[in-house]
C-alpha cells in the first residue's frame, strides 16, 4: 500500500467509529480535505524517508484547515506549494469552521515546524529528501463549546479503537518508508509509535513539541530540537 492508500483505509476505519461525551464534533481532514493532502503524499511522499516525524492530531487552524500534518496555510500554499479544495466537514462546529486555504488563522506549531524546516534545508525537497512528517490520529475532536479534546484525553473505551486503526495505519506507514527513526514530536506521539512498532527494526524518539502552550516551545524551539536530535545521535543533514 502506498501512503495514500494507507490514508484512505484509516479515514474509512477511522469513520465507522462512534465517539460521545465530552466529544460533540469531530473532522476527517483525510476525508474533507482529501485533495491537498494526496498532493501532499504524491509530491513528498517517496520513499525511503530516513527520519519520520510523527505528530500527536490535527490543529483546529493546521491540517484541519489544509489537509497536511501541521499544515499552517502561509507554510503549506508557499513554501510546500501545496492547493487543493477543501470541503465542509459534515456537522461543522460553528466556533471551528473550516475555510481551507481561506482560512486566516495561523497555527503556531505548524509555523514552527514548518518553519525550521525552511531555515534549516532552503527547499521542501532538500528537506523531504530525510524526512517526513505524518500524524498518528487523523481526527479533530471538538466539546460543544468549540474546545480542541486531544486524543489521549479521550475516554478509554473512545481510545482503544481509535489506537488499534492508528496503530495498524502507523505500522504500514513504516513499511512503507522504511525509516531509521520514528521521531514522536511530543511524549503522547513517542509512546504511541513505541508501543505500535514494538519489535520493529526501527528506533523512537522524541522532539519537543511546538505547541505555545508548551513553555519549552516558547524559548527557541528550532534551538531545542537541534540539541535533541543531537542528543539521540542524529544529524539532520546525512
Amino acid at each position: 500500500m502506498d501512503l495514500l492508500s494507507i490514508a484512505d483505509q484509516l479515514s474509512r476505519d477511522v469513520g465507522r467509529l462512534c465517539f460521545a461525551s465530552p466529544v460533540t464534533h469531530v473532522y476527517n481532514p483525510l476525508s474533507y480535505a482529501r485533495a491537498p493532502y494526496g498532493m501532499y503524499v504524491r509530491r513528498y511522499g517517496q520513499k525511503p524517508k530516513p527520519i519520520f516525524l510523527l505528530g500527536m492530531n490535527p490543529g483546529p487552524w493546521g491540517m484541519a484547515q489544509t489537509g497536511v500534518p501541521f499544515g499552517e496555510v502561509a507554510m503549506v500554499s508557499d513554501w510546500l506549494g501545496i492547493h487543493g479544495a477543501v470541503e465542509t466537514p459534515p456537522d461543522e462546529h460553528p466556533k471551528r469552521s473550516v475555510d481551507g486555504f481561506a482560512c486566516t488563522r495561523s497555527e503556531v506549531s505548524g509555523r514552527r515546524l514548518w518553519g525550521w524546516a525552511r531555515s534549516r534545508f532552503g527547499s521542501p525537497e532538500r528537506f523531504f529528501s530525510r524526512f517526513f512528517v505524518g500524524n498518528y490520529c487523523p481526527l479533530v475532536f471538538m466539546e460543544a463549546g468549540g474546545r480542541n479534546i486531544t486524543p489521549n484525553t479521550l475516554p478509554a473505551a473512545q481510545r482503544k479503537p481509535l489506537e488499534k486503526a492508528c496503530d495498524q495505519a502507523l505500522r504500514q506507514t513504516v513499511a512503507y518508508l522504511s525509516p531509521q527513526w520514528v521521531i514522536g514530536i511530543g511524549n503522547f506521539a513517542r509512546d504511541r509509535a513505541a508501543a505500535a512498532l514494538a519489535g520493529l527494526p526501527v528506533n523512537v524518539g522524541k522532539l519537543t513539541h511546538p505547541s505555545p502552550a508548551n513553555p519549552k516551545a516558547n524559548r527557541g524551539w528550532a534551538a531545542v530540537i537541534e540539541a535533541e536530535f543531537r542528543m539521540m545521535g542524529i544529524d539532520p543533514d546525512l
